[in-house]
């Protein structure tokens, strides 16, 4: 059963699952800040070029099947799966919203 995602939120799974890397950063603010496994990305210059490394070169995508919240976070869980080692590996994303935009995103395993 699919899990009921805020729209910044859905609207970044779903061009995810559609490697669209345009529209994965269309719902991050101009200065987001993503942690990816204790690595910094800030903007959409950097965002770009991590979207395209790792999830459009791996053809990784995201399936939630989880959400909660924690504070002031949107928590996603769920597997993602591609063409990488282990795959699919269970991720978790938490999700900052500022308004109808990300402002912030830690995915850990």
């Amino acid at each position: 059963m699919p899990v009921e995602l805020p729209k910044p939120i859905a609207d970044y799974v779903a061009a995810n699952a559609r490697l669209d890397v345009d529209a994965m950063l269309e719902p991050f603010t101009a200065d987001a800040v993503f942690l990816d496994n204790g690595k910094l990305f800030e903007g959409h210059d950097q965002l770009r070029g991590l979207f395209e490394e790792e999830v459009i070169a791996a053809k990784a995508i995201f399936t939630p099947d989880a959400i909660r919240r924690e504070d002031d976070q949107v928590v996603v869980e769920g597997p993602a799966h591609g063409d990488f080692p282990g795959s699919p590996i269970r991720f978790t994303y938490r999700f900052t919203l500022e308004g109808d935009a990300v402002k912030a995103l830690e995915v850990t395993l």
